[in-house]
């Protein structure tokens, strides 16, 4: 359920604005607040999994995310569809993290691998799955289903919660949640989620300075929210790393190649959705294969081998033009960059999972799912800001390039601050507007690489060949 509504109501955005009479301003937000609440609330979802009962939490999570989509169908105006997203959001902070401390409270440390890796597989394929149902549901129903099949769905998981989850939590029953430290982490992730979507630099010093206040906290608590002395595992620290450097290039790269095979290459909506496939696939049906690697060759090699070749396949994708069959163009780039993918993501999963106590799982997995999350947001404002600039450039050079009208040229210029969405009947205005998204993607692409070559150097210096123990991590 969480992530499909990560991409599920992305597709129906034009029709609940439409029905609710609401801005773009008030749309964004519909998709805002709930990556809000969920990024700032993980840390504290995963902790007090730990505390007071992974399984009790979870089923909370659900219930909570359950009852916020039927507030969300049921919504009358935007104020409050916005509202009950932001509840939706704060539901899927419990249960996310909560899901896969349950897999690691519940497999031995010899399973956990094949284990997480079925469950990112698993997330992988729903994710893909979103766009098509939010599709399918708006074109022949309504916008509210998008929503209320949550319902169901929510039920049925509480119920085989309940018949088949086995409950868990840390040993430690002397443990306290630290308030102090609850709300310096909501204010600091927060702050800085806040802060990458709406552009706030100001917001994001504010909640860099909570987050360093709750380094600080958490150094003299006597139950810290956050053991720092998590950290200082390597595996931990460097897999969390690992975590930001790849997610990040990602994340940039998914961003904004609907928007070149749309606005640019010409496809439908649903032949962007579909053009992921073999990327979505292969990350389905190798990730419990990868998971069973760590068992054979250890936590390094996978980690740094798989990003080396997700790093090939965001070079791949600079080669692409304007024009070309998606078979030469864009597939050998995604079949590369999913089975880089497929190696890295549930080893990483792992390697941060058994490198902590089984008490502290739940604290682990909300850290790195945070880790995560904030990569995403920080990509793609990091990136749409060097795609902007580098558009700005080679567009002016193409205009110039190409002797399009002063006229003619004016207008698009007119229009720079989107992109390749720049309206114009001219043929060569447009192909100089194409060209120039091209450039900056290629340059995003790049960095993309870059970052994952990071990764894999990361995993190489930071990450032991074997498991640590986690009793000496602590």
């Amino acid at each position: 359920m969480a992530f499909i509504d990560g991409t599920v109501v992305n597709v129906a955005l034009p029709a609940l604005q439409s029905a609710l009479h609401a801005t773009i301003s008030d749309v964004q937000w519909v998709v805002e607040s709930y990556a809000l609440f969920l990024a700032a609330l993980l840390l504290i979802g995963g902790v007090l999994g730990d505390l007071y009962g992974r399984r009790k939490v979870f089923a909370f999570g659900v219930a909570v995310f359950s009852a916020a989509s039927a507030l969300c169908g049921c919504s009358p105006d935007i104020r409050w569809l916005i509202i009950a997203r932001g509840v939706q959001g704060v539901g899927g902070a419990l249960l996310v993290p909560g899901s896969l401390a349950l897999i690691s409270a519940n497999f031995s440390e010899d399973e956990r691998g094949r284990a997480i890796g079925t469950w990112s597989g698993f997330t992988s394929i729903t994710a893909a799955v979103g766009p098509v149902l939010g599709g399918w549901f708006t074109q022949h129903g309504s916008w509210r289903w998008v929503f209320f099949i949550n319902v169901p769905v929510g039920l049925a998981v509480l119920l085989l919660t309940v018949w088949k989850v086995p409950e868990s939590s840390a040993a430690d029953q002397r443990r306290r949640f630290d308030w102090g430290g609850g709300l310096l982490a909501v204010l600091g992730l927060g702050g800085v989620v806040f802060a990458l979507i709406n552009s706030r630099p100001a917001m994001g010093l504010e909640g860099a300075i909570f987050l360093i206040g709750l380094l600080c906290w958490e150094t003299r608590s006597s139950s810290p929210m956050l053991p720092l002395s998590l950290f200082r595992s390597l595996n931990f620290s460097g897999a969390n790393l690992l975590t930001l450097f790849l997610y990040s290039g990602l994340s940039g790269m998914l961003f904004f190649f609907p928007l070149d095979l749309i606005q640019v290459q010409g496809y439908t909506p649903t032949q962007a959705g579909a053009a992921l496939l073999p990327f979505i696939l292969l990350m389905f049906l190798l990730s419990r294969w990868s998971g069973g690697l760590l068992d054979r060759y250890g936590a390094r090699a996978p980690l740094v081998i798989g990003p080396l070749i997700a790093a090939t396949g965001f070079a791949l994708f600079t080669r692409p033009g304007i024009v070309g069959s998606y078979w030469t163009m864009f597939f050998p780039a995604l079949v590369v960059l999913g089975i880089g993918m497929a190696i890295s993501v549930a080893p990483l999963t792992t390697t941060v999972m058994n490198s902590v106590d089984q008490n502290h799982a739940g604290t682990a997995s909300g850290i790195n799912n945070a880790i995560s999350r904030v990569a995403a947001l920080l990509a793609v404002a990091a990136f749409g800001a060097l795609l902007a600039d580098t558009f700005q450039g080679a567009l002016d050079r193409n205009l110039n390039h190409l002797g399009v009208s002063s006229a003619v040229a004016a207008h698009v210029e007119a229009q720079s601050s989107r992109l390749a969405a720049a309206e114009t009947d001219d043929p060569l205005a447009r192909q100089a507007i194409d060209e120039a998204f091209v450039a900056g993607y290629r340059v995003v692409l790049w960095v993309s690489s870059g970052l994952a070559v990071a990764s894999s150097l990361t995993a190489a210096l930071l990450i032991t060949t074997k498991t640590e123990s986690p009793r000496k991590a602590q």
